[in-house]
């Protein structure tokens, strides 16, 4: 997986925001191996003919609540432009479902931007269902006391 770390940094910058800064390879390469270091992240690709054409990444999150299983986030899903609606996406999240009944997770949750129509009828038709809500804050706009 290593090598193919150009690969996936090239798939990763569709999900950047406008304005963010660019990740440089030395700095993906550090941010790689401290994430994949242990046993709760997972980065995924998916090739075809040796060209990688997918990725996503699995963070396993442990607790005490649910009989101590964990729940897992998928995040960072992309598919190459030109290979959306081919069945690369439905592929890797076919995996990413087998990896957590695997691990027995009690849940499998992502967030999607609210804009990204396409991919939310992409993960309603894989079975996935709205619930609940998704809250944000950006840390930077926090004063030291903790307050907006």
């Amino acid at each position: 997986m290593p090598a193919d770390l150009p690969q996936v940094l090239a798939l990763c910058r569709q999900l950047d925001l406008p304005g963010e800064p660019a990740l440089s390879e030395p700095q993906a390469q550090a941010q790689f191996e401290a994430l994949t270091a242990g046993e709760r992240h997972r980065i995924y690709v998916a090739e075809q003919q040796g060209q990688v054409v997918g990725t996503f990444a699995l963070t396993f999150v442990g607790g005490l609540a649910h009989s101590a299983r964990d729940s897992c986030i998928v995040e960072d899903v992309v598919v190459t432009p030109s290979l959306r609606g081919t069945g690369v996406g439905k592929k890797m999240m076919a995996f990413a479902m087998r990896e957590c009944a695997a691990r027995h997770c009690y849940k499998l949750v992502l967030s999607s931007h609210l804009q990204r129509d396409r991919a939310h009828r992409f993960y309603e038709g894989l079975g996935f269902r709205k619930h609940g809500f998704s809250f944000l804050i950006d840390p930077e706009a926090v004063d030291g006391a903790g307050q907006p």
